[in-house]
């Protein structure tokens, strides 16, 4: 589901990297604009796929353009530093602790009863995985946040297996240099 948002996300916020360090809005967009890739958790089989692919075919383009690139997931540091070393990402991996910046997008779902009882039955339930003891998840989701702190590109899906192309995501990009440029 694409979507173009001109929001203001002034309001900071902060992340926690997977090797432990404090990421901040300020910090994060002091070099560029920034793109946030919110996905599941480490052990996620799409996010397992889409996250590598964005290595391959975001991550190279988006620092060519001077972006910063961010995975986001709910789950917490210690566990989520699985992937990253898994796929040898080459952007950071970072954890939103209580999803409290999914909740602000709105982006985030609660696993329904069925789902809810398929992890308890499968020895995993959903807040176990992700330490985070809920059963909220973020949709995956692509947001592209200029300097001044403005969403000017969203997209998102509630259906977990479908993420955004990188085409996308590099041509949101290469229209916030063009607009700085003029």
């Amino acid at each position: 589901m694409s979507l173009v948002i001109l929001a203001d996300v002034r309001q900071p916020f902060e992340l926690i990297e997977v090797g432990g360090e404090q990421l901040t809005r300020d910090a994060l967009l002091k070099n560029g604009p920034l793109v946030l890739v919110f996905f599941r958790f480490a052990g996620c089989p799409a996010c397992n796929i889409a996250l590598p692919y964005y290595n391959l075919h975001l991550a190279p383009e988006l620092a060519t353009l001077g972006a910063t690139l961010v995975g986001i997931s709910p789950q917490v540091p210690e566990r989520l530093v699985a992937i990253k070393k898994r796929h040898k990402l080459d952007f950071l991996i970072a954890s939103d602790k209580d999803n409290a910046l999914g909740r602000r997008f709105g982006i985030l779902y609660t696993f329904d009863k069925p789902s809810k009882q398929s992890s308890i039955a499968g020895g995993a339930p959903i807040g176990e995985v992700t330490g985070t003891g809920t059963g909220e998840l973020p949709m995956p989701a692509t947001i592209v946040i200029d300097e001044s702190g403005h969403v000017r590109f969203a997209d998102f899906s509630p259906d977990w297996l479908v993420g955004t192309e990188p085409g996308e995501v590099i041509d949101a990009v290469r229209k916030l240099a063009t607009r700085a440029a003029a």
